[in-house]
């Protein structure tokens, strides 16, 4: 330990040993210089342009056609099913000054005090029946109702009917109702949402 450490203080010496053997210049290209020279000749081609529009219309596209939602179906017989929200607060509920708002052990149910102000109408803008069957159930209802694709493009449909058109995406929507089949209607029931499966 101690020759290691003796070792270690001894002032370093840098010696020179002369050519080993031929030395030859770095022949590589500055791949820097090389890139920059690729994409200028890409911008002067046109071709970095038509790439940038090309990836822009492919995200336009998924923008405005959304991937349909494959856990849902055309109805091929109509059943009605019920959502109930009702749900248990876990833990106490404060304000930032610790106050308790809302025990632990409440049951809260969300339709005593905001109802379903619109029916929710769920549909697949792909098969033309359903978006007959949609326009239908809108114009009954002056426009009353929320138009709710499953697939097809909500921006298309937006620009035919001139109202908002929404998207459930992720399946949010149908997965925490529990719907399996469109076209499907939304009311609230009293304290419930009645979910109306119409097979066409």
């Amino acid at each position: 330990m101690l020759i290691v450490a003796v070792a270690a203080l001894a002032p370093a010496r840098a010696t020179d040993y002369g050519k080993i053997g031929p030395t030859y210049p770095v022949r590589e290209p500055d791949m820097l210089a090389w890139i920059e020279q690729r994409v200028a000749a890409k911008v002067a081609s046109g071709e970095a342009l038509r790439h940038q529009q090309q990836q822009a219309e492919k995200i336009s596209h998924k923008l405005h056609n959304p991937e349909p939602l494959r856990s849902v179906t055309r109805a091929s017989k109509s059943r009605t099913v019920y959502y109930d929200p009702t749900f248990v607060v876990e833990e106490n509920v404060t304000d930032d000054s610790g106050r308790i708002l809302v025990l632990a052990g409440t049951t809260i149910n969300p339709l005593e005090r905001v109802g379903l102000s619109r029916p929710l109408v769920f549909f697949d803008a792909r098969d033309k029946n359903q978006v007959a069957f949609a326009k239908r159930y809108l114009d009954g209802r002056a426009g009353l109702a929320k138009p709710i694709l499953v697939g097809g493009s909500y921006f298309e449909l937006m620009k035919q009917w001139q109202t908002p058109v929404y998207f459930d995406q992720q399946s949010a929507l149908i997965r925490k109702l529990g719907i399996r089949h469109v076209p499907a209607i939304v009311v609230q029931d009293g304290k419930r949402l009645r979910i109306d499966e119409i097979a066409l």
